[in-house]
């Protein structure tokens, strides 16, 4: 690949900086192998889709189109204030919760300033802080002997935080390891932060988890003022294609955020569909069912095969394939099953597969044992 003419005009943090790379789509794969019927188990996406409130919306919402959005997202935070308790002016609506932790680095880092997160967590967390110029403080995981196996390490974390440091990322659940911090431990980590330092907690997984030691961290907003959550529409509620997200803050931090928050960031359907699917719980009650009984398939299937996946609280499990990743995922993408290796985590043995419908899964297990 040549060298592009315009990388010396670069900023150095961007210069050097490796996008993300989004799992295959199932059109591409298709295109590129000749095959058919090929199944998708790569993103963590809701396999049910969205609600069928939310595709209603959508539907009233379409006249409309020629208008811009609500850039304010009026509507929808005042939904979420009804729906998780907090004031309005606490939530900050984002293009998917990615846009939120993207808002904070540009809010709260910058040239000389550091951010901590763990080794095996969300890519996005070194992208947007080398976007910025800031430097990255990577924490060890556990090993397993003392927490989850490659889970968030707590104590590894306090031990980065500096004079520098200005954000933290927490994510929990964890992707891509499916691991959780409890309820004390997470809470005792909040405690030790100093007030200049900006803890943000990734609850994308949020309405999966069931262990009744999974903390809400929105409990925490009004003690913890240096406190960030960030939740999404893109996986139980199954909006992914849509790209809606939210985080609850302080306000005077919201107030910060809303600064660098884009014009109309939110498109208008997005934001009709997601106010539509905070109420439709019978519809997340059936995702959580689905998850629940895939979970146990896929975990049952992976052990009869001689695997270990790590025990997720999410919808989706990691798994040491005791080899290279990469040539077992080509392998399963002939076939037409689309997973996720997860090099680009520092797994290159792994590989994340997303709870599915039964068929699904069981199509999975089956290609899946036909490669090993």
């Amino acid at each position: 690949m040549r060298t592009n003419p315009y990388l010396g005009l670069c900023v150095p943090s961007v210069a050097s900086l490796s996008p993300y790379v989004p799992g295959k789509p199932v059109s591409e794969l298709e295109r590129e192998l000749g095959i058919r019927d090929s199944v998708k188990l790569a993103s963590n996406e809701n396999p049910l889709g969205p609600s069928p409130l939310a595709l209603q919306a959508i539907r009233g919402s379409q006249p409309d189109l020629a208008r811009y959005p609500d850039g304010s997202a009026v509507a929808l935070r005042r939904a979420l204030s009804d729906r998780y308790g907090a004031p309005p002016e606490f939530f900050t609506v984002g293009n998917g919760s990615n846009d939120v932790l993207d808002m904070v680095a540009r809010v709260f880092l910058g040239p000389g300033l550091e951010a901590v997160f763990s080794v095996h967590a969300f890519a996005v967390y070194p992208i947007c802080t080398q976007a910025v110029g800031a430097t990255a403080r990577v924490a060890k995981a556990h090993d397993g002997t003392r927490g989850p196996r490659l889970g968030h390490d707590l104590e590894a974390m306090v031990d980065l935080v500096g004079d520098r440091t200005r954000v933290v990322f927490v994510a929990n659940p964890n992707n891509p390891t499916g691991t959780m911090l409890g309820r004390d431990e997470l809470e005792a980590f909040l405690e030790r932060m100093p007030s200049q330092v900006i803890v943000v907690i990734d609850e994308a997984y949020f309405e999966y988890v069931t262990d009744p030691d999974y903390p809400d961290a929105l409990q925490w907003l009004r003690r913890f003022p240096n406190l960030v959550v960030t939740r999404t529409f893109s996986k139980a509620y199954g909006l992914a294609a849509l790209r809606v997200g939210f985080g609850v803050s302080h306000p005077q931090l919201a107030e910060l955020l809303h600064r660098v928050r884009h014009p109309f960031n939110v498109n208008s359907l997005a934001l009709a569909a997601a106010e539509a699917a905070l109420g439709d719980s019978g519809h997340i009650a059936a995702s959580l069912e689905v998850n629940r009984a895939g979970m146990a398939q896929l975990t049952e299937g992976l052990r009869a095969l001689g695997l270990d996946p790590i025990p997720s609280v999410a919808n989706f499990l990691l798994v040491d394939l005791g080899r290279p990743a990469a040539y077992i995922d080509a392998a399963l993408l002939r076939r037409g099953c689309i997973a996720r290796p997860v090099a680009n985590y520092g797994l290159p043995r792994h590989l994340r597969v997303t709870i599915g419908l039964e068929h699904e899964n069981e199509r999975f297990l089956r290609s899946l044992a036909e490669v090993l």
